[in-house]
């Protein structure tokens, strides 16, 4: 580790020589913000397909019995096809319930868009030109936590 009583002042050349790293760790650290949050997207978008295939699986069910239900109703004047409605009715109340709750999964994932990355790269071209401030991390992620890797 270097003390800072030993640095001395830096030339212009030296300061410019370093601009090549720094601008390639800048892209380095968009590229791994651009794929965390993208990485949480598609979550969000595969956990809400699992829902809606629920549905449709049970809505298939319910068909068929809905399906069984006039086949006995027809067939015969017995409660038999009471019993096969009530079941259909349920099942399709549950099949309403898993559709609801996918469809309100994948409204919070929406838009696909990276936003916190355009922010990001915004604020790193506004820095480069020189106008407004330097963002902290509190500016730029509000009160967000960061994520496993300490990465917002």
């Amino acid at each position: 580790m270097t003390d800072t009583k030993d640095r001395r002042p830096r030339s212009l050349i030296n300061l410019v020589g370093d601009i090549p790293r720094l601008v390639r760790e800048l892209v380095q650290g968009e590229i791994a913000l651009l794929k965390a949050e993208l990485i949480g997207k598609a979550k969000v978008f595969a956990f809400s397909a699992i829902f809606l295939v629920l549905a449709l699986v049970i809505l298939l069910y319910a068909i068929g019995v809905l399906l069984t239900a006039a086949v006995l109703g027809l067939a015969t004047v017995l409660p038999g096809w009471l019993a096969a409605i009530i079941v259909a009715v349920v099942l399709l109340i549950v099949a309403a319930i898993l559709g609801f709750i996918g469809y309100k999964r994948l409204k919070k994932g929406l838009p696909p868009v990276p936003e916190r990355t355009i922010d990001s790269v915004k604020d790193d071209i506004n820095a480069v030109k020189g106008m407004g401030k330097k963002p902290t991390p509190a500016d730029r992620h509000g009160e967000r936590q960061p994520d496993v890797r300490g990465t917002f």
